[in-house]
């Protein structure tokens, strides 16, 4: 199956072909740093970190180009807020937005150009569009006539008409036409400025990333990415003036846009105060936890936010997360026991689910954890059968993601073959080393696509990886209690262990455990 995407200039899902093979082109509309970055803009950022991580996956070349808007009306106003520079303000949000993408593991662009340092490609520009016609100066402004270029509201879909009959923009009566729109702003007491040949002063917002976008990536890069709120005006006049400038035709081939983040009954903004920091949300989440909730839906899908909504994204991550975990100890206890089979491991693990019920054919005063003869013998086929459910949880999860990259059919891939795996791990299929090593490689590696599974990497890992060591001590001291009957210090073990949020189930193929929060 090829990889399809919605393309919004034209409106239907569309073949993907790169404009040069084997590799991806990106240009995504970064931020402008005012306030603390927010979780509406996380989701977007997480979403195209997915998609580069995927593409990489399949073998493309990735080559991605984010703006920084470190210059614009909200930055000046908060700096005279507080009076100081609008740089101190524009940097200091951006490192707020640096510090909690990499907590998110958003994988940081190839280029990260500043609209501050490339003030004279964005002159070049404007420039060039006054010498074609399709701009015009006032006073010390200089603005787009949206009337030249033919093309205008092929994007939005709207004629120019309409537009104008519609217009809620503020009356400008030294403009041609109420839709034009500025490319150069001239400078007022007190603001930043740049010499140009129209005089003092800074770029207007659409501009910005036409420019950027032509100087790194040229005309007819592969995806321009970010809300569908920037589908009219941002958008559609980056299109416009950039087209105008080059002659060429598109300025971009395929344009995704992601849907918005919404709070009640209204998108989740800075203007409107109604956001939540990711700096606050990742002091109750772990990060695995935010990259869930934003997989579990697509992207042109309305998403609410709602503590509900992450807890209930949490709860599904943990129980991926000790699935894996239980598999990884599973493995470890066969190694170390040096069985043939999983099966035999007396050992303990951490598993999420429903614990399994006594098998059939047990004799009687067999201990708990004991496997049945049948189930010693189904081991010799779940290899089998676990490398099969890894192969369709594969292939679902392609089909998902090249199907205009839907992690939520992708992130369901992953769960099924968790199910199948914990299946095996509560004795509902007695599973060999080998096939659920090879399961629980492909439920990492699926994962990590996604962003998942990151937590627990350097010092955070040598932790966690002793208190894991330590329960699976006791839960071993447990069985050779439970195996002696004194049955008083077994139960002690286990209230012990409950105390401090881990519950012991006996199952058919050992004692398991997990964390209960």
């Amino acid at each position: 199956m090829a990889l399809r995407v919605y393309n919004t200039l034209t409106r239907t899902k569309q073949d993907f072909v790169p404009r040069t093979r084997g590799r991806v082109d990106i240009y995504q509309c970064g931020i402008t740093p005012y306030d603390y970055t927010h979780m509406g803009h996380a989701r977007q950022y997480v979403f195209w970190d997915t998609v580069r991580r995927y593409l990489r996956w399949r073998g493309w070349k990735v080559f991605c180009v984010q703006n920084v808007t470190d210059v614009e009306d909200k930055i000046i106003a908060r700096a005279n807020e507080r009076g100081t520079s609008p740089a101190k303000v524009a940097a200091e949000y951006h490192e707020d937005f640096l510090d909690v993408m990499d907590r998110l593991g958003v994988e940081r662009p190839d280029v990260f150009p500043k609209v501050t340092d490339h003030m004279q490609d964005i002159i070049r520009i404007i420039e060039g569009l006054v010498e074609k016609g399709y701009a015009y100066r006032v006073d010390g402004d200089v603005f787009f006539d949206v009337t030249r270029f033919p093309g205008y509201g092929k994007l939005s879909r709207r004629s120019l008409d309409d537009m104008m009959a519609g217009a809620r923009v503020e009356v400008d009566p030294r403009k041609r036409n109420a839709m034009d729109f500025a490319l150069w702003k001239a400078s007022k007491p007190g603001e930043p400025a740049w010499d140009s040949p129209w005089g003092p002063g800074r770029p207007g917002w659409h501009i910005e990333c036409s420019a950027l976008a032509l100087k790194y990536l040229g005309s007819g890069f592969d995806f321009h990415g970010g809300g569908d709120e920037l589908i009219f005006p941002h958008h559609e006049n980056e299109i416009a003036q950039s087209e105008a400038y080059t002659g060429q035709e598109p300025f971009a081939r395929y344009f995704l846009h992601h849907a918005m983040l919404n709070v009640g009954d209204a998108k989740m903004s800075k203007s409107l105060g109604n956001f939540f920091a990711v700096r606050d949300v990742l002091r109750q989440y772990e990060p695995g936890v935010i990259r869930y909730y934003f997989a579990s839906r697509h992207y042109r899908s309305p998403a609410s936010y709602s503590a509900e909504e992450l807890e209930a994204a949490r709860r599904a991550y943990e129980r991926l997360r000790s699935t894996l975990d239980a598999a990884r100890r599973r493995i470890a206890d066969a190694g170390r026991a040096g069985a043939a089979g999983v099966a035999r491991a007396a050992g303990a693990a951490e598993v999420a689910g429903d614990p399994a019920g006594e098998p059939a054919g047990r004799s009687a005063g067999e201990p708990a954890g004991w496997p049945t003869a049948a189930g010693v013998c189904a081991g010799a086929f779940a290899g089998e059968d676990l490398a099969k459910a890894a192969r369709e949880a594969r292939e679902k999860f392609i089909q998902g993601m090249d199907d205009d990259f839907n992690t939520a059919v992708a992130l369901a891939a992953v769960h099924d073959l968790a199910r199948s795996v914990n299946d095996a791990l509560h004795g509902r299929g007695e599973a060999d080393a080998e096939g659920l090593r090879l399961a629980a490689d492909t439920i990492q590696e699926l994962g990590g696509i996604l962003g998942l599974f990151r937590e627990k990497e350097g010092a955070a890992a040598a932790d966690v990886g002793l208190v894991d060591g330590l329960v699976g001590l006791l839960v071993e001291v447990r069985r050779e209690m439970r195996a002696k009957k004194e049955w008083a210090l077994a139960d002690r073990i286990r209230d012990g262990l409950r105390e401090m949020g881990i519950a012991l189930e006996d199952t058919a193929s050992g004692t398991i455990w997990k964390r209960e929060k």
